[in-house]
Formats: structure tokens, C-alpha cells, sequence
């Protein structure tokens, strides 16, 4: 039986989008116990609008305390790290009651509150938040990182985040060895910042990550490079970035074919394919970024989703968990060491 807390207060909709996902995923993996973490009387009230109960695999853990989405994660790390449904969740992880956790709420918070209340793995100075985007491959996807987590990152702990998102593609995505990529202003060898250089020399001479060298911002989507390694203020500015785009050109086509009568005509004629696009583009699709070099399992899903959304987060935590991702990450980090101490 597989375990997930869910922080059912988090998010911009919270439990009216938490809750009906949960219980969906319920339905549909038999094998899966879902906690909601939060407050009773409203999930009970959102179970009742589905028409659902709880369950054996669905059950509630009470809390009426809450992070907010604008709060300080210093506050939140202060006052609400045992009380909130975000703190009560990561605390359940912990504890062993649950095996992964995820929350949709206040990203700066949830990071903080995981570092704090289940530590790094050993010998892994900082976690990074990891996330799967569309490529122009069929059916496949590029994970980046770090996409936040760390504002500024130094060389060594770049190369950490190489090794885990290695790791981790390697057991989600069942890539044997996934081509790692450095994200920089250019291809050429003299092009970047001293940051960029220092960990292009180091990832040249690490044995256990397959690097491939630097890949700028346009080649993310191409397929070019399983995993793509960049400091957090430069992968959450590309991911919001993208996100934008995205919505701009689905936007602007649904605006295109609405214009007239023979727009729409038109829209009609190609709904398979407008359909096709959407689904690609559709960043809902690829929700659910993972908090990797912890010691358990955290997925962030965005706060503004669908109950959909929120469930292909539940979904990275299930696969996760079953990959025991952690465990893996370790293993590679002691034999890295290993191989260090033995050279």
C-alpha cells in the first residue's frame, strides 16, 4: 500500500480542488492510501458536493491552521512547522506514517518547511526543485533543475543537482543514462559566466553523470538532453517564461479561430489537430515538480490548478515512491564519495 499525506489547505482553490483529486486517484489506483491533511469539516463538505466519503484509503487528518499563499516562510517555519497542513503533512513523511507529500501551497514555505523537518540526504548540501516539460519528441519530456529552490548555487552543488536529476530520470523515466545538459548563453565552450565554466569542468570529469555540454534556452524543448542543470533564479524565470508562452500561443489560436464564421470553420476542420497542440502545451499536463536531495519524497504542484492538475502531481509522488527515489539518489551519492576517497 502505497501512503501520501496531501496538504489539502494548499493552493490558490485548495480542498475544491485537493480534495476531488485525491479522491479520484483513489479510484483509481487500488493500491492507494490517501491522507488529506486539513480541515474536516471543509473536506468533508467538498466530499459531500462529489458525492464521496471517506474510506479505508481515503482518510482525514484534522488541522484547522494553514499556510498562506503570501506568507513569510520564516513565519511559517516559526509558528506553523507542527500545526499547519503543510507542516502536518511533511511531519507524517517524517514519521513514516506517509511515504511521500503534496502540496500545492506557498512554494517559498514548503521548500523551507521540508529542509527543516526532513533534512537533506547525507552528503547533499542543498535540495532543487526538478520538473518535467514537453519536448518535441513524441511522448517525451525534458527534466530541469533546479527550478527555484536555490537563488544562487555554487559549482559543486550544480554538479549535485546533475547527479539527481540523472538519478531520478533514470528510475521515472526508465532511461538507462540520461544525457545531461548545462544551460548557458551559448554552445561554444567560451561562452558563459565563470559559474557555467566551473561546473562544465567539473560535470566533465564526474564518471557517474553522462554530460553532454551546454544547451541554451531554445534547445530545452528540443529533445536534445534528458536533463537540463541550471542555477534556481535562472530555471524559475525559463519555467515561468515558457509558461507564459505557452498560454500566450494557446490563447492567441483560440482567439484566431473565433474571429468570424469562417475562422471557426476552419477551427472545426482542424479540431484534431488543435486538440493535439493543446494536450502538448497544456502545462497542467506536466504538473508536479519534485523537492529531490531530501530525505523523503516532497512534490510541489502549482497553487492556480484543476483537480486534474493536482492529480498528475499525486501521480509523480505515486511513481516516485515506487521507484524509492530517494534510497537511489543515495546510493549514487555514497559511491561517488566512495570512488573519490579509493582514487
Amino acid at each position: 500500500m502505497i501512503k501520501i499525506a496531501i496538504d489539502a489547505m494548499g493552493g490558490d482553490r485548495g480542498p475544491r480542488v485537493t480534495v476531488p483529486a485525491a479522491v479520484a486517484m483513489t479510484k483509481k489506483y487500488g493500491d492507494l492510501h490517501l491522507i488529506l491533511v486539513g480541515d474536516e469539516a471543509v473536506i468533508r463538505r467538498y466530499l459531500r458536493a462529489i458525492k464521496a466519503d471517506t474510506h479505508e484509503r481515503l482518510s482525514i487528518h484534522h488541522t484547522d491552521v494553514f499556510v498562506a499563499m503570501d506568507e513569510s516562510p520564516v513565519q511559517a517555519l516559526r509558528s506553523k512547522k507542527e500545526t499547519s497542513s503543510m507542516g502536518i503533512a511533511l511531519n507524517l513523511v517524517k514519521q513514516g506514517q506517509a511515504q511521500a507529500c503534496v502540496s500545492a501551497g506557498n512554494t517559498g514555505a514548503l521548500m523551507v518547511l521540508a529542509r527543516f523537518i526532513l533534512r537533506t540526504l547525507a552528503n547533499i548540501d542543498r535540495p532543487a526543485l526538478i520538473h518535467a516539460l514537453p519536448t518535441s519528441l513524441p511522448d517525451k519530456c525534458v527534466r530541469v533543475l533546479d527550478l527555484g529552490a536555490n537563488v544562487d548555487s555554487s559549482p559543486e552543488q550544480l554538479v549535485e543537482f546533475a547527479v539527481m536529476g540523472s538519478v531520478l530520470t533514470r528510475a521515472v523515466d526508465n532511461i538507462e543514462k540520461p544525457t545531461v545538459a548545462l544551460l548557458n548563453v551559448g554552445t561554444e565552450e567560451i561562452k558563459g559566466n565563470e559559474l557555467v565554466k566551473k561546473t562544465a569542468e567539473l560535470l566533465t570529469q564526474q564518471s557517474h553523470v553522462n554530460y553532454i555540454g551546454y544547451i541554451e534556452g531554445h534547445h530545452i524543448y528540443s529533445g536534445k538532453a534528458n536533463v537540463v542543470v541550471c542555477d534556481g533564479f535562472v530555471g524559475n524565470v525559463s519555467l515561468k517564461a515558457s509558461e507564459g508562452l505557452a498560454k500566450l500561443i494557446l490563447g492567441s489560436l483560440k482567439e484566431g479561430f473565433q474571429a468570424n464564421i469562417f475562422t471557426k470553420l476552419a477551427g472545426l476542420a482542424a479540431l484534431g489537430v488543435l486538440k493535439k497542440v493543446r494536450r502538448k502545451l497544456d502545462p497542467e499536463r506536466y504538473n508536479g515538480a519534485s523537492l529531490v536531495g531530501l530525505q523523503g519524497i516532497v512534490i510541489k504542484s502549482h497553487g492556480h490548478v484543476s483537480e486534474n492538475a493536482f492529480a498528475n502531481a499525486i501521480h509523480e509522488a505515486i511513481v516516485e515512491v515506487q521507484k524509492d527515489v530517494p534510497s537511489k539518489i543515495n546510493e549514487e551519492i555514497l559511491l561517488i564519495l566512495k570512488e573519490k576517497q579509493s582514487a
